[in-house]
């Protein structure tokens, strides 16, 4: 029996039938299987400027696989534009909404199968959110990359833009160049060029087996990007008519590749909150332990922006997300005989599919670093965890102790960095945006690319129990948790501080006795909550750790 029957079969079905048939669906539609087309489309985030095609491809796909496309939408925030103002509180908490509203959808209008079509960086985690959730089968197309702008004979991203605000507010830049910039660093509709959050997700897609090969770095402007949609939408006939669920899909060992691409692609450190999340949805618990384990055996491949130049359709020409995934099994560090949407294995998705250009994908004997991108740093600062992208810091930074400069909010660490205040081996700590104390966790973008726009990126770095954007770079450690909100260490940490960052030991720590932490608990109070009314407010309630992926309970 289809789930569809739901709706269309039975004594009952009369009333329903009669308003099915209201949106013109005939006899002959209503005995086929009924796909739901998740939409994101919306007309404020680049990424999403051209999902209308993608979906009306996704629509073609189902109706020659046998099915008929039923296309409702869901919400995206777009975290460039919502960055450095009250916007950003909404970005992570967007997440769960797209969840909720997806099962929502789902359930009220039981749908046969699912097409989450997305983009940008919640509403892609949100989506399989809602996969692991449902567990009806379900595939992910996504909108693709935006390719690169070009200054000057460099390639530029949206980070360049954010680094250029900060080299223009410390007197480095003219106007007229940060115009430029400003002009051509995002010259085309999909998500931000480099390996940032959204691109991120959306090879994390791939790499769990729900999204079809090439989903995560065909460009957004390429006509294989519709192609991409219209099998995908001929792929879910197929998932509904085997029965194949997301949770068939999305195992253990789907998550535990996923964290080994994650650690040679050099993903966004946002990763460590979406995969235990959507893990979580599927019934099964990441200990973020199992980074830094994971991490230690898995060389880091791609050095794409911000880490370093490439972009995300350098990625593309170098052989993709297969390529990369059939040079780390050389090693053994993946799971060939998982399951995918495609119908086929993982390792018989990668089969032959070789690196075309080995400075972009470097081989496994020859790494960017022996290490994965991302590590887990645990210590007296943060005894649940907190993370950085390995992979976009400074050598000389992977150790480094300075005097803390502590600010409450973000916006008081911004006024400091912009107002000269903030110097040469300093350690910015902004405390109180945790999922909780923000609430919403903001990411720091802001601040991370005024420091490095100010030349201080190899000297000072910068711990917070917020969050940082991927398109970061530098000593950012976020989700240092406990938060400050739940009387974290990170709460008690006062100017002046000594804060010892110890990258290749997975260290954190303030330099402080443990009588005098005690001492210094014993006074903390709570905080008055910064926001007072809606949805923020129940978010803030039943939000968990970031270390534990910021979801709900």
């Amino acid at each position: 029996m289809m789930r569809s029957e739901k709706m269309t079969k039975g004594p009952a079905a009369a009333a329903r039938l009669s308003l099915l048939k209201a949106l013109g669906l005939t006899d002959d539609e209503l005995s086929r299987p009924l796909i739901g087309v998740v939409s994101s489309k919306n007309d404020i985030v680049p990424g999403h400027m051209n999902l209308d095609k993608i979906v009306e491809a996704v629509k073609q796909g189902v109706a020659l696989g046998g099915g008929v496309p039923i296309v409702f939408p869901a919400i995206a925030v777009c975290d460039g534009i919502a960055m450095g103002h009250e916007g950003m509180k909404y970005s992570l908490v967007s997440r769960e909404l797209i969840a909720d509203s997806t099962e929502a959808m789902s359930i009220a209008h039981p749908f046969d199968g699912l097409v989450l079509v997305a983009a940008c960086d919640k509403n892609v985690p949100g989506l399989l959110m809602a996969a692991g959730r449902l567990n009806i089968p379900s595939i992910v197309i996504s909108g693709g990359p935006m390719l690169g702008g070009h200054f000057k004979g460099h390639k530029t991203t949206v980070s360049t833009v954010f680094e250029a605000m900060g080299t223009y507010h410390a007197g480095k830049m003219s106007k007229e160049d940060l115009d430029a910039i400003i002009n051509t660093s995002c010259p085309t509709c999909g998500s931000c060029a480099g390996m940032f959050t959204a691109n991120s997700m959306n090879c994390m897609s791939e790499v769990l087996g729900m999204a079809l090969p090439g989903n995560g770095t065909i460009p957004a402007v390429y006509s294989a990007r519709l192609r991409l949609a219209k099998e995908s939408g001929m792929r879910i006939m197929d998932l509904v008519r085997k029965d194949v669920k997301p949770r068939d899909i999305m195992t253990r060992e789907a998550f535990e590749n996923a964290l080994a691409m994650d650690m040679a692609l050099g993903c966004s450190t946002n990763s460590m909150l979406h995969l235990p999340a959507i893990a979580h949805e599927c019934g099964i618990d990441i200990d973020l332990a199992m980074a830094n384990d994971i991490s230690a055996v898995t060389p880091n491949l791609c050095h794409l922006s911000p880490a370093g130049e490439d972009t995300m359709a350098d990625l593309e020409d170098a052989g993709g997300i297969p390529a990369v995934m059939n040079e780390l099994a050389k090693l053994g560090r993946l799971h060939l005989d998982c399951k995918t949407v495609t119908g086929k294995t993982v390792g018989e998705n990668i089969a032959g599919r070789a690196v075309l250009n080995s400075e972009v994908i470097r081989p496994v004997d020859n790494p960017f670093r022996k290490e994965g991108g991302i590590a887990v740093l645990k210590g007296n600062l943060a005894p649940e965890g907190s993370v950085v992208k390995r992979s976009a810091v400074a050598p000389e930074m992977f150790v480094h102790q300075g005097p803390a400069r502590v600010f409450d909010s973000e916006d008081d660490a911004i006024a400091a960095i912009y107002g000269n205040k903030i110097h040469p081996g300093d350690v910015v700590v902004i405390r109180y945006e945790g999922p909780k104390g923000g609430p919403g966790m903001r990411e720091m973008l802001n601040p991370t690319s005024a420091i490095v726009g100010a030349g201080l990126g190899s000297t000072v770095a910068l711990i917070t129990d917020g969050r940082f954007s991927g398109a970061s770079r530098g000593a950012s450690i976020g989700h240092v948790s406990p938060e400050a909100a739940d009387g974290g260490p990170i709460a008690l940490v006062r100017e002046g501080d000594t804060i010892s960052i110890d990258i290749p030991a997975n260290r954190l720590d303030v330099l402080v006795s443990d009588e005098e932490l005690a001492r210094r608990k014993a006074e903390w109070k709570p905080r008055k909550p910064r926001i007072t009314t809606g949805y923020l407010v129940r978010y803030a309630k039943l939000v968990s750790s970031g270390c534990t992926g910021a979801v709900l309970s």
